[in-house]
C-alpha cells in the first residue's frame, strides 16, 4: 500500500505508556501509520500543524494546554481537522466541552482496541463516532438549561467554600444578588439546597472541589 493511502495519526497524551500503547495497536493496522506523538496540548497543536494528519487521537487533560483547547485552536486553523477524543473522562461537561470545541469523535479509554480503530476509519472517512455511552450522556447534557457565566463563578466560589457574603464581596456584587444567582443555579441544576448544587456540579464536571 503506498503512503497516500495510509490513514496518517497523531497520538496525544501526556503518558507515555498510553501513547506508545496506541501506536503499537495502530502500526499493525495495514491501512494505518503513526506519524507523530505528543505529549501535552501545546504539542499537538504544533504538531498538527507540521504533519495535518488525517485523524488525531487527543486526551483531554494534559499539561501546558488541555486537550479541548487545544482541538479549538486546531480546529480553528484547519476546519477539516478530524480530531478524535480518547480520555477516561467522562462527565457531562468534559463530553460536552469536547464535541463544542470540535471534535468528531469521542471514546473513553476502557474501550476495545476493535472500536478504537473502527472510529479511527469512520472519522477518517468524514463521519462522526461517539461510543453509546458517551452519546447518552451528551443527549442528556444537550436537554440541560445551561449556566451563565456570573453563574459559574458564583458557584465555583460556593464549592469553594465562600459565604454569600464572601461571594458578594468576591464579584463585587450585592448578597440579594447572590442569592438571586443561587435561585436559579438551584432551579437549573435541578436540586434543592447548596450542597446538593455543589454535589450535582461537580459529578458533572462544571466546577472543580
Amino acid at each position: 500500500m503506498s503512503e497516500s493511502n495510509f490513514i496518517r495519526i497523531i497520538v496525544a497524551d501526556d503518558h507515555p505508556v498510553v501513547r506508545q500503547g496506541l501506536a503499537t495497536i495502530i502500526e499493525r493496522e495495514l491501512d494505518m501509520s503513526v506519524v507523530g506523538q505528543a505529549s501535552n496540548g501545546w504539542e499537538a497543536k504544533e504538531l498538527y500543524s507540521k504533519k495535518r494528519p488525517d485523524v488525531v487521537l487527543m486526551d483531554l487533560r494534559m499539561p501546558k494546554l488541555s486537550g479541548a483547547a487545544a482541538i479549538q485552536n486546531i480546529c480553528t486553523d484547519f476546519d477539516d481537522a478530524n480530531i478524535i477524543i480518547l480520555t477516561t473522562y467522562d462527565s457531562d461537561e468534559d463530553i460536552y466541552n469536547g464535541i463544542q470545541a470540535g471534535a468528531k469523535g469521542y471514546l473513553l479509554k476502557d474501550t476495545e482496541p476493535e472500536e478504537i480503530l473502527y472510529a479511527i476509519r469512520t472519522v477518517a472517512n468524514g463521519q462522526k463516532y461517539i461510543s453509546k455511552v458517551v452519546a447518552t450522556k451528551l443527549k442528556e447534557r444537550m436537554q440541560k438549561p445551561e449556566l451563565s457565566q456570573r453563574e459559574l463563578e458564583v458557584l465555583q466560589l460556593i464549592t469553594n467554600g465562600n459565604t454569600n457574603q464572601q461571594v458578594a464581596a468576591a464579584l463585587f456584587i450585592t448578597e440579594g444578588t447572590v442569592k438571586y444567582h443561587v435561585n436559579n443555579i438551584l432551579g437549573k441544576l435541578g436540586v434543592s439546597d447548596r450542597t446538593q448544587a455543589v454535589v450535582a456540579a461537580v459529578k458533572r464536571g462544571i466546577v472543580k472541589f
